[in-house]
C-alpha cells in the first residue's frame, strides 16, 4: 500500500522519477516474482490432472444424473444418446486431439518435477525422456512402462502430451496410453482421456490396435497394475512382473516388439501407508483390485501452499524415463506357454540391464539392484 501511496505522490509532485521508482518496487513485490508465479502455475497444471484422475469421472456422472431432474434435462438425454452410440470409440483407439496434447499446461505439468531425460553422453539432464533407439514406423510395439507408481504420472506426461515432443522424439510413431477401462464409461472423463490418446487395457483394444490401425503403433502398458501401486514407496525400485505375462502372448499373437521402459523416481513422489500382508487394510486392497480393478492407497503428497503440510499435490521430485532397446517378436498365431516363457524372460533381462545401465546416473548406488516380483 505504501508502494502506491508513493507513486501517486509522484504523480501529484510531477516527478516521474518516483514514479518509475515506485513501479520497480512494486514489481519487486513477493506475489508478484516471475519464478513464484510460475510455481504456482505448475503447482495448479499437476492438481488439476490428479484431480481429474480422482474424481472427474464420479463428480460428472453425479452431475449427469442430476441434470436429468432439471429443466436442462434434455441437455443430459442429448449426452446419454451419443454416449450410446459412441461407446464403442475407446476400444478403436478414440479421439486423439493434438490440440489437446500440446496445452500449454503440459509444460507447466512437466516443469514441475521436473520430468527429463538424460542427453545421450552428457549431463545435466533436459526435459523430456531419451530417444536411445529408433523406432521403425513400419513394426507395431508394447512398450513396458514401470514402475506404476501411484498415478503413473511419468507415463502421461511422456505418452499423452507433447511435453516432452514424444512425436519428434519418434516420428511417425502413434504412442496409446492404456488405463483402466472403467474409466471410459464415465461422462466427460472419458473425452478428457481419449483426447490425450489413452485407451482401455483390455485385449479387444490392444487387438483392434495392433491388427487393424496399421504400424507404427505404440501401446504403453503400465505391467505392474493396481498391485505393484501398493508397493510404492520413496526410496524402493521393485515390479510387479514375473507372474504377468499376458503382454507377452499379445506381444507375440501380433508381432509387435516389446520396449522395455523404466522412469527413475517414479516411486518419490508420493508417500503411501503400506499395510502388511494379512492385515485387514491390505485384504480390502486386495479385493478392490480382484471386483474393480484398482487397489485404494492411502496416500499424500504435499500442500497447495506449502511444502511443509500434507495434500494432494506430489513432491517436485525428477521423474526420468528411460526407453530401452525394442526386443523383436515374431508374429505366432498360437504361441505356446514356452515361446510366451522365452521372450518373457527375455524381456525380464532386459529391463534389469536398462536400470543397471542408468541407476548410477540418476543417485542410486552401484549396488542397487531392481527387485523383480
Amino acid at each position: 500500500m505504501k508502494t502506491l501511496i508513493a507513486a501517486y505522490s509522484g504523480v501529484l509532485r510531477g516527478t516521474g522519477s518516483s514514479i518509475l521508482s515506485a513501479l520497480q518496487d512494486l514489481f519487486s513485490i513477493t506475489w508478484l516474482n516471475r519464478s513464484k508465479v510460475e510455481k504456482q502455475l505448475q503447482i495448479i497444471s499437476v492438481l488439476q490432472w490428479v484431480l481429474s484422475f480422482l474424481v472427474l469421472g464420479v463428480a460428472c456422472s453425479v452431475i449427469l444424473m442430476y441434470t436429468f431432474c432439471t429443466d436442462c434435462w434434455l441437455i443430459a438425454v442429448l449426452y446419454f444418446t451419443w454416449l450410446v452410440f459412441d461407446w464403442n470409440t475407446p476400444k478403436k483407439g478414440g479421439r486423439r486431439s493434438q490440440w489437446v496434447r500440446n496445452w500449454a499446461v503440459w509444460r507447466y505439468f512437466r516443469d514441475y518435477f521436473p520430468i527429463q531425460y538424460p542427453s545421450p553422453g552428457r549431463f545435466p539432464l533436459t526435459s523430456g525422456f531419451p530417444k536411445t533407439h529408433n523406432l521403425l514406423t513400419t513394426r507395431n510395439y508394447i512398450f513396458g512402462y514401470h514402475p506404476h507408481g501411484i498415478m503413473g504420472l511419468g507415463a502421461f506426461c511422456n505418452f499423452s502430451t507433447e511435453a516432452t515432443e514424444v512425436s519428434k522424439k519418434f516420428p511417425g510413431i502413434r504412442p496409446y496410453l492404456a488405463t483402466l477401462a472403467g474409466n471410459f464409461r464415465m461422462p466427460v472423463l472419458r473425452e478428457y482421456l481419449m483426447s490425450g490418446g489413452i485407451c482401455p487395457v483390455n485385449r479387444d483394444t490392444i487387438d483392434y490396435l495392433l491388427s487393424k490401425n496399421g504400424s507404427g503403433n505404440a501401446i504403453i502398458i503400465v505391467v505392474g497394475g493396481a498391485a505393484e501401486s501398493l508397493s510404492s514407496m520413496p526410496g524402493k525400485n521393485a515390479v510387479t512382473l514375473r507372474n504377468r505375462k499376458g503382454f507377452v502372448k499379445l506381444a507375440l499373437r501380433h508381432g509387435a516388439d516389446l520396449v522395455p521402459t523404466y522412469s527413475f523416481g517414479e516411486n518419490e513422489v508420493y508417500k503411501q501407508i503400506i499395510f502388511e500382508e494379512g492385515s485387514w487394510g491390505r485384504w480390502v486392497q486386495k479385493k478392490f483390485q480382484k471386483y474393480i480393478g484398482f487397489a485404494p492407497c492411502i496416500f499424500h503428497g504435499r500442500g497447495f501452499f506449502s511444502s511443509d503440510t500434507w495434500g494432494l499435490v506430489p513432491y517436485s521430485k525428477p521423474i526420468t524415463t528411460v526407453v530401452g532397446e525394442p526386443i523383436t517378436i515374431p508374429k505366432l498365431e498360437h504361441p505356446t506357454q514356452q515361446d510366451i516363457d522365452l521372450y518373457h524372460s527375455m524381456y525380464m533381462e532386459s529391463l534389469v540391464k536398462l536400470f543397471d545401465k542408468h541407476k548410477t546416473k540418476f543417485g542410486l548406488p552401484e549396488t542397487e539392484v531392481l527387485e523383480v516380483n
